[in-house]
């Protein structure tokens, strides 16, 4: 009887094979290149002084000819440099840190749900689960009005907390970078469920009082992804405006839709969303080009809202009752990942590797031709990027995209602790997360950053960010005071 064949996953290390392979494929130009440059390197070498002198003298060149080939290499070379995108840093960006008065601990959410819902025991239980699976922290923070019992949301508590956020954190990014209010030719504001009239974007021109001409947006309605699709519309105006200056802004004001219904898919946004706001630089000056943390790569944005239940999965409505408040779907989460799987086909091609694009190719074409059954190939993104910034919506969101991407604990790590300590700060909670990064001291030159967002329509976002020098460890921003106490372990349920 034929001895049996070894078996070649154990005793070959396959994770070896394909770093030797990966490493082929991506320098494969380089093993090219160099072993022909190598081969007339020596042969000219191999030449005498008088055979190079007789072929040099054997070229006759015509003096037209030259002028002709120069002008054209320079109209060449000009065309395609006055039609390169122009290059958009990222000078810094600022976190709003609220005041320890406005911690929210378990003990005291639990307190005024029991008081507000006091008629409605089982949408008090309800809260309870859902907090104690939701991956928050003790110290996540909530607007005044809410701390009334019971609270107190208007249109004066929604403009104060809206000043306090947006104003803190351009403050605190104008002594960063020494920004002044003249210098600002573009800003963006972005906030979904609070759009009072005059917008936000007119009361930060009002405050600071910035130039008559300054080109100033305000979107709102658009979800937790709003403040890449404000990184996104800023690009564009960069391209088109030289020598220029934008300043984004990024917030959800919790203040007027903290739902007091007993509705528990609407109940559910009370128990994840939490202040925060963050104020970002973006400059297409050369003279920035040194002092910047990052240049922007890539915005690629996916939208869903063709479909019915990708558009009604995150739905503002009354309840029966009349009061108004965010439906969450159960759906919600498939819908993400369909949603996530579009944009990563876009993504994909523009940020893999070639060794992975090939694997990718070769997968799907067996699938088509030889058998459908066979399983699909998930580039591995960790050969793209250095570190991720996913959208801290949830924990469900967090372990979802870590599941379907292969990623590693330390790789959810900035999004898990930003969840925990800040709680779903909206479209904010990216440059919480960033920031948990730098202040870790983990981003170097070079490094690659996958900001990916969620939001209402649906809409799913990416942003590619690469690291222009190596961000020295701050001793300030919204994590200098509890930084050395993460990460933390976080329980899969937290017992109240």
């Amino acid at each position: 009887m034929p001895e049996p064949l070894p078996n070649f996953s154990n005793s070959v290390k396959f994770k070896y094979v394909k770093l030797g392979y990966q490493y082929l494929v991506n320098n494969f130009l380089t093993f090219l290149i160099v072993p022909i440059m190598a081969a007339l390197i020596i042969q000219v070498l191999k030449l005498g002084p008088e055979e190079i002198l007789s072929i040099w003298n054997s070229l006759h060149f015509d003096v037209l000819q030259l002028l002709c080939s120069s002008f054209l290499i320079i109209f060449i070379a000009t065309v395609y440099f006055m039609s390169k995108p122009r290059s958009i840093y990222l000078v810094d960006y600022s976190c709003y840190k609220a005041p320890v008065t406005c911690r929210v601990p378990f003990s005291t959410f639990m307190e005024h749900s029991r008081l507000i819902l006091k008629d409605n025991p089982k949408s008090v239980e309800f809260q309870m689960r859902i907090l104690e699976r939701s991956g928050l922290g003790e110290e996540t923070c909530l607007p005044p009005a809410i701390h009334y019992i019971p609270p107190t949301p208007n249109m004066e508590t929604a403009r104060n907390e809206a000043e306090v956020v947006i104003f803190s954190a351009i403050d605190d990014l104008m002594k960063r970078t020494g920004l002044k209010p003249k210098d600002i030719d573009i800003l963006i504001v972005n906030c979904s469920l609070f759009s009072p009239t005059p917008s936000l974007s007119a009361m930060v021109v009002n405050k600071y009082k910035l130039r008559s001409n300054i080109k100033s947006y305000n979107l709102s309605g658009m979800g937790c992804s709003a403040g890449l699709i404000s990184i996104d519309l800023a690009r564009d105006l960069l391209q088109v405006w030289p020598n220029s200056c934008a300043l984004v802004v990024s917030t959800e004001i919790i203040t007027p839709n903290y739902y007091q219904g007993s509705e528990r898919a609407m109940l559910l946004p009370n128990c994840l969303f939490r202040m925060g706001g963050a104020a970002i630089l973006l400059s297409n000056k050369r003279k920035d080009r040194r002092r910047a943390k990052y240049r922007l790569m890539h915005v690629v944005r996916t939208h869903k809202g063709a479909d019915d239940k990708a558009f009604r999965c995150v739905f503002q409505q009354e309840d029966p009752q009349g009061k108004v408040g965010i439906n969450l779907s159960k759906d919600l989460m498939v819908i993400a990942g369909e949603a996530l799987k579009s944009n990563i086909t876009t993504i994909g091609p523009l940020v893999l590797p070639a060794s992975e694009q090939l694997l990718f190719l070769f997968t799907l074409i067996g699938r088509k031709i030889f058998n459908p059954k066979w399983k699909a190939y998930i580039p591995d993104f960790k050969q793209a990027f250095e570190h991720f910034c996913i959208h801290a919506g949830g924990r469900a969101v967090i372990d979802e995209l870590q599941k379907n991407l292969q990623l590693s604990a330390e790789h959810v790590e900035a999004s898990r602790m930003t969840l925990h300590k800040f709680g779903n700060t909206s479209s904010s909670s990216l440059w919480y997360e960033l920031s948990y990064i730098e202040a870790k001291g983990r981003m170097r030159k070079g490094d690659r950053i996958w900001q990916i967002a969620f939001g209402s329509g649906f809409k799913c976002n990416s942003a590619v960010w690469k690291c222009n020098r190596t961000i020295k460890t701050p001793t300030d921003g919204p994590w200098e005071d509890c930084i050395d106490r993460y990460p933390v372990f976080i329980p899969e349920i937290v017992k109240l």
